[in-house]
């Protein structure tokens, strides 16, 4: 028997599967740093112990999305190692802040599979839990990700599509947030003088500025989130494959547009959910990234009187800046649309 382990193809899962993954994961302070170094993200409160402080967190907490990717990370080996795409994403909601210190561990249950028509690949859905070292939940999302049969032959005997919420309810938001005490936000040092009421449902804001991803940037960021999937590592192999060379994961490509998005939505200091999202096309280094954002709706925060919650449709484009709000799906390798983001943030009333 080997002592290897060549990960799980799309016949072997089960419908109701439970997986514990491997391995725990104790947050530093020198992840927040190398997440500010690859991203470079801005938001006053994951900058400031002191600003944090001011507004009721014990101190900084980690950045919403260093968490999804530590606690997505752990899932690679067992649900996606074989995978040829993640699809989408659904139902995530961040309930309990995370900070240095704190250990990370993650499940995951098979809720759906359909086998393609191809015979050669089938699409798994997967509800994975992050929790820390006291039990508590602090992230909940479903994933569905396209995987390759290890056999073509092989009979899938049950197979089920979840139906799943389009949009996380309003009064299901704020979870993750300590009482807030706003009273003590400071829009200069956090960079914004545009709250909660200065923003428009329907309103296009465009973030401006572009960064682009050389190899070493999505190289060091999916080895700091431990996340081992083949296409983003191994130029031998992809060289031989359909695009010839390394694909960026596409929680790269997440984590740009909200760094990116400080600019026109300073103060959107958490963010609460992610209802969706579709990685549109694939993005290869030397590609420039770029985003902007359309306000979908406007909601209060339970039990934080401070607090409103925008839902935002962020797109990510590469090679294409955003002034005139693109909203074409990009094509592999050229300019265009490749990512659409539903989420909702949190700002300061």
């Amino acid at each position: 028997m080997s002592k290897t382990n060549p990960g799980n193809y799309f016949e072997d899962f089960r419908l109701g599967q439970k997986i514990v993954h491997a391995t725990p994961r104790t947050v530093t302070a020198g992840d927040q740093a190398l997440y500010v170094a690859l991203y470079g993200s801005r938001f006053a409160v994951q900058s400031s112990d002191e600003f944090a402080r001011a507004i009721g967190y014990a101190r900084a907490p980690i950045d919403d999305l260093l968490t999804f990717h530590i606690v997505f990370g752990k899932t690679v080996p067992d649900v996606s190692l074989n995978a040829v795409a993640n699809l989408g994403y659904a139902e995530c909601r961040f309930l309990a802040p995370v900070y240095p210190g704190d250990t990370l561990a993650t499940t995951s249950e098979v809720i759906g599979l359909k086998e393609n028509s191809n015979g050669k690949t089938g699409t798994v859905y997967v509800r994975s839990v992050g929790t820390n070292q006291r039990g508590e939940v602090v992230l909940s999302y479903v994933r569905w990700v396209m995987v390759r049969k290890g056999d073509e032959q092989a009979k899938i005997a049950e197979q089920l599509v979840p139906t799943l919420v389009a949009v996380v309810a309003p009064e299901q938001l704020g979870r993750a947030l300590p009482k807030l005490a706003l009273s003590g936000w400071d829009n200069a040092l956090a960079g914004s003088a545009h709250r909660f009421g200065d923003y428009a449902v329907g309103e296009r804001i465009d973030h401006v500025d572009g960064m682009t991803v050389e190899e070493s940037d999505h190289m060091l960021a999916t080895r700091l989130y431990q996340n081992t999937a083949k296409v983003h590592f191994n130029q031998f192999t992809e060289a031989k494959g359909r695009f010839g060379r390394r694909l960026i994961y596409g929680g790269h490509v997440i984590s740009l547009v909200r760094a990116l998005s400080f600019n026109g939505l300073g103060n959107s200091f958490h963010i609460a959910a992610i209802n969706g999202g579709r990685h549109v096309a694939p993005l290869f280094a030397g590609g420039t990234v770029h985003g902007w954002s359309e306000v979908l709706d406007k909601a209060d925060v339970p039990g934080q009187a401070g607090a409103g919650a925008l839902r935002l449709r962020s797109r990510a484009t590469v090679d294409l800046p955003c002034a005139a709000f693109p909203t074409e799906d990009g094509k592999p390798g050229e300019a265009g649309v490749i990512l659409d983001l539903d989420y909702w943030v949190v700002l300061p009333k």
